[in-house]
Parts: structure tokens; sequence; C-alpha cells
């Protein structure tokens, strides 16, 4: 028979979250004793050490902890769907969504899914925070995020992924570089070019790796991070870019135009997808949310 409450699981939550006993007590308006005696309790029924107590320092999870967070988190989530399941009726979803999403794609991708979210549910409330995949995959096993947008690319099997929509690489041209005449641009017409690298993971090792695999070495002239600042300087003439992630409008920040071209290479195209852990059972907002984000970027351009 299983003895831990959900109550003493949700102080146990608040103290890593708030990585002190105090602020976890005072976030839950609840005394200092009473969230110190709930996790004692609740270490002694799991038989391990859950919190490390550093003196004036707050409180830091052991590793039995990090290893019980995704479920701990998942149990209540269900716990939340169960209440509000015997008190709405028919399709009522409420509650809060933890989303994450990779940091190019969070401008393209998430205002929409949120307004298809708020017309269907409009009392779910939306944590977002964008990130690299390492960054988003961590928070999604620390159990900190319920999904996150990511490119299909290097994920990890534990994961459930819900494919969104395919993409295809495109070559990113200054308006007047000699190949913006042609239809379609060659990997072996640009690699004498100056490349300005997306150098972000997992889509620096991609775009490096379509040349790679033509037996190609690029000549890499600059690189950032930020998709914004590579169209920028691909719109001054630069040097080219390899890209996937592409805004509906083909103008830089500073007003410039680019050329936009398909590869003409046969390239590994890559996916869009919703990705949750695999070995949660997905809550009602959840389910409701994939649904949704399928529809309204099937739907859109």
């Amino acid at each position: 028979m299983t003895r831990y409450t959900l109550r003493q699981l949700e102080y146990f939550l608040a103290c890593i979250d708030h990585r002190s006993i105090a602020k976890a007590a005072e976030a839950l308006h609840v005394s200092q004793p009473t969230i110190s005696v709930a996790i004692s309790k609740l270490e002694q029924q799991f038989g391990v050490q859950l919190l490390l107590r550093h003196h004036s320092q707050g409180v830091s999870p052991t590793k039995a902890a990090e290893n019980i967070l995704p479920s701990a988190r998942s149990l209540l989530a269900h716990a939340s769907d169960l209440q509000r399941e015997a008190i709405l009726t028919g399709t009522d979803v409420a509650g809060e969504l933890r989303l994450g999403s990779f940091v190019t794609l969070a401008p393209m991708l998430v205002p929409t899914l949120l307004e298809a979210l708020q017309q269907a549910y409009p009392g779910v409330s939306v944590m977002i925070e964008e990130g690299t995949q390492i960054q988003l995959l961590d928070a999604l096993f620390n159990g900190k995020l319920d999904m996150a947008l990511l490119y299909d690319i290097d994920l990890p099997a534990e994961l459930r992924c819900v494919k969104l929509r395919e993409l295809a690489p495109y070559v990113a041209l200054p308006a007047a570089h000699p190949r913006a005449v042609q239809a379609d641009v060659g990997l072996h017409e640009l690699v004498d070019d100056p490349l300005i690298l997306l150098d972000v993971p997992p889509s620096r090792d991609y775009f490096l790796g379509l040349f790679r695999r033509a037996g190609l070495e690029p000549r890499k002239a600059f690189s950032s991070p930020s998709l914004e600042l590579v169209r920028t300087m691909v719109g001054r003439g630069l040097g080219y870019s390899i890209l996937v992630t592409r805004p509906d409008a083909d103008t830089t920040y500073d007003g410039r135009q680019l050329a936009i071209r398909p590869l003409r290479d046969q390239v590994n195209t890559s996916s869009i997808v919703l990705a949750s852990l695999a070995n949660l059972r997905a809550t009602q907002l959840i389910t409701s949310f994939e649904e949704i984000a399928c529809k309204a970027l099937q739907q859109s351009p």
C-alpha cells in the first residue's frame, strides 16, 4: 500500500523548485516545520534521502530525488486532471502547460500554437521557455517542461514525438549574389564562397554534415547562434547560409532582401516535432495540445 501523499510530493517539488524550504513554505503559505516534517516522512517512506540541507544556503536534490522528479511531477499533473474531470464537463481542458521551444522555432510557431490553444481552451495557461536542444532535453528529463518543440535530429529514444511539419534545407543568398539568378543551387557551387553558419546544436552539425556527406568542406567565414543575425549578415553580402527555419518574409531586420533558393542536392529533410517523455502517461492537456498543434500547423502557410 502506498503511504506517501500528494501533499508530500507537492512540498518536495516546491523545495526543489525554490531551492529552499523557507521559500517553499512562503510560496505554499505553510510553515517551515510543516514542510520539513513532510519531507522527512517522505524520505522515511521511500527509504532514501531526497534533499541535501546546506546551512544558510538552502537545499539541493540528491541523485535519488533527480531520478523521481519527472514521475513526481507527472503524478501531480494527473491528480490535477482527475480533480478537473470530476468538476468539469464534456471536453473542458484547463491547467498550466509548460512548453519549451528550440530558439529558432519559437518566433515562427509558438504564437500560432498559443492562438489556437486559447481559442479552443481559454482556461489553459502556458509557461514558455526557449533554449537549445540540450537545454530543453535537460528540462524535459528533469520534469521542468511538459513538452518541447524540437527538430527530430539526434533525439533520444526515451521521447514520444508527434510530427508537426517536415522542412527541407535551403540556401540564403544576398540579393546581388551571382547564383541568385538560378532556380536552385548546388553545394559544390557554394563550397568556395564564405559560409555564415548558424552555430547552435544540433543545427550546426546538420548543416556541416550536408557538405561532408557530399565530400565537401565549406569555407566558414562567420558563425552565430542567432538566426536573425545570420540572415542579416547574408543580407549585407558577407556570405551565404544554409538554413531550415524560414520566416514568412525574406527580408532581414535592416530591410535587405534575401534570395532564397532550394538546394539542388538530394539531402535529408528534418521534421519539427512536439516531444514529451515516453515513459509518462500523457495528461489530457498534453494530448489536447498535440491535436491542436497538428491542426494549426497543417492549416498555417
